[in-house]
C-alpha cells in the first residue's frame, strides 16, 4: 500500500479544503508514492518523534500540527531544529503528512473526540461551516439513470450527514433538435425530439464539484449534457467548529471540575466561575477556541472547555459560563485515538502495516510546583 492511499482515506474524512485558509495541511515532506511499512501518529513533530519512527521502522508519520507552517528561507540542519528534522526524515525515506485545522473542523475530529472522552451525549457542532456545498442537478435519460447516479456517488456526491447515496429524482420530458452533426445518443438531424428524462438532484461539496462533473461526462450518453450547479448557503452538517453535548447527569461546579481532571488526566488548569452551580450542557473546542465562548453561551452551555484563553477572555466569561482552559496539548491529544481506530479499520486487510502512537509527550509546557 502506498502513502497516497492512506492520505486519500484521511482526507475523505477530514478534507484539506475545510482547513483554515492560512493553514498548511497535507504532505509536508516525502512522497505520495512511497510504499508504507509502518505508521506513527503524533500531535507534534520533534526529533524524538522522528527517532521513534526510525526505531519502529515507520516510513509514514501522521501529525496533527504541521512541521512546516511558516516559509523556510533555507534548510540548514546545523542552524535550526526544523531543518534537522527535515534532514532526518529525508535520510530515512520517511513521509510526513499533517491533518491540522481540517481535523479540527470535521465530525469525529479533535473537538468531537474531546466531547466523547467527557462522555457527552447528543453531540453537535457549536457552529457548522457554511457556503461550501452545491446543489448539482443533471438531466439523464431513464436508461442511464443508475449509471450516472452511481458515478456521482462514487466520487463523493450525495452525502447528507451520516447518509450516503442521497438523491432526489423527478420524471419529466426533455426536448432537443439536432443539427447537422449526428447525435451520439438519439435523434435525427434537424428533427425535434422528445425524451423521457429524470431530473437527478444531489448535494456536492464544492471541492468535489469539478471531479464529479468530469466523471458524469464519462458515462452520460448525451453529447451535450444539461446540468445546473447552484451554490448553497446551507450549513454543512459534516463540518464545523467545536462540539456541544450533555452530561449523563447534572453535576455541581466542583464535581464537574474534578470530573474534567479525571477524564482529561490533568492536574492543573485555569478557569473562571460560571453563571450556575449546575453543570449539564457542555461545550468544548480542542486547542485555541476561546473566540467561540460567546457561541457556547448563546447555545445555553453551562461550561466551555478549550485552551489558550487570554486574561480578558476570562473577564468576559466570568459569571456567564464556566470557562476552563485545560491546555492545548491536553484538549487535542485524544484525537489520535480516533485516527488510530479509523486507520486500523482501513488497514485491517493489510496486517503487515503496523500503527503506533508516539509513546511520550510532546507538550513543551511544564507546571512548576514549589
Amino acid at each position: 500500500m502506498k502513502c497516497s492511499e492512506v492520505i486519500r482515506f484521511i482526507e475523505n474524512w477530514a478534507p484539506k479544503e475545510i482547513a483554515w485558509e492560512r493553514d498548511n495541511v497535507g504532505l509536508q515532506v516525502g512522497s505520495y508514492d512511497s510504499k508504507i511499512s509502518n505508521i506513527l501518529l503524533c500531535l507534534d513533530i520533534t526529533n524524538d518523534v522522528v527517532e521513534q519512527a526510525v526505531r519502529k521502522k515507520c516510513n509514514l508519520i501522521i501529525s496533527h500540527h504541521p512541521l512546516l507552517f511558516h516559509s523556510l528561507k533555507q534548510i540548514n540542519p546545523s542552524k535550526d531544529k526544523i531543518s534537522k528534522i527535515i534532514e532526518t526524515l529525508i535520510k530515512n525515506n520517511i513521509t510526513l503528512f499533517s491533518a491540522h485545522t481540517n481535523l479540527d473542523f470535521t465530525k469525529d475530529g479533535v473537538s468531537f473526540e474531546l466531547a466523547k472522552v467527557l462522555k457527552l451525549k447528543n453531540i453537535n457542532f457549536i457552529s457548522n461551516l457554511n457556503s461550501n456545498q452545491y446543489k448539482l442537478i443533471v438531466f439523464v435519460p431513464e436508461s442511464h439513470l443508475e449509471i450516472v447516479a452511481n458515478k456521482i456517488f462514487e466520487y463523493g456526491g450525495g452525502i447528507i450527514g451520516e447518509y450516503e447515496n442521497c438523491s432526489f429524482r423527478t420524471k419529466g420530458t426533455g426536448t432537443f433538435k439536432g443539427h447537422e452533426k449526428p447525435q451520439s445518443y438519439k435523434g435525427e438531424k434537424n428533427n425535434f425530439e422528445k425524451v423521457e428524462e429524470i431530473r437527478l438532484e444531489v448535494l456536492i461539496d464544492s471541492w468535489k464539484l469539478n471531479e464529479v462533473i468530469k466523471a458524469i461526462k464519462e458515462v452520460h450518453p448525451y453529447e451535450e449534457i444539461a446540468y445546473d450547479a447552484y451554490p448553497l448557503k446551507n450549513n454543512n452538517t459534516k463540518y464545523g467548529v467545536g462540539a456541544i453535548g450533555y452530561l449523563e447527569r447534572d453535576m455541581t461546579e466542583k464535581n464537574f471540575l474534578n470530573y474534567v481532571t479525571e477524564k482529561l488526566k490533568i492536574k492543573n488548569f485555569r478557569y473562571t466561575k460560571g453563571k450556575s452551580n449546575k453543570i449539564k450542557k457542555v461545550a468544548v473546542c480542542g486547542g485555541s477556541g476561546s473566540e467561540f465562548t460567546k457561541s457556547a453561551i448563546s447555545f445555553g452551555a453551562d461550561a466551555f472547555i478549550t485552551a489558550d484563553v487570554k486574561y480578558h477572555s476570562f473577564h468576559d466569561a466570568n459569571k456567564e459560563i464556566l470557562l476552563i482552559d485545560a491546555g492545548h496539548y491536553e484538549t487535542e491529544i485524544f484525537s489520535l485515538n480516533e485516527m488510530n481506530r479509523r486507520l486500523k479499520t482501513f488497514l485491517q486487510k493489510n496486517k503487515q502495516v503496523g500503527i503506533y502512537k508516539y509513546t511520550k509527550s510532546t507538550n513543551p509546557i511544564i507546571f512548576y510546583n514549589n
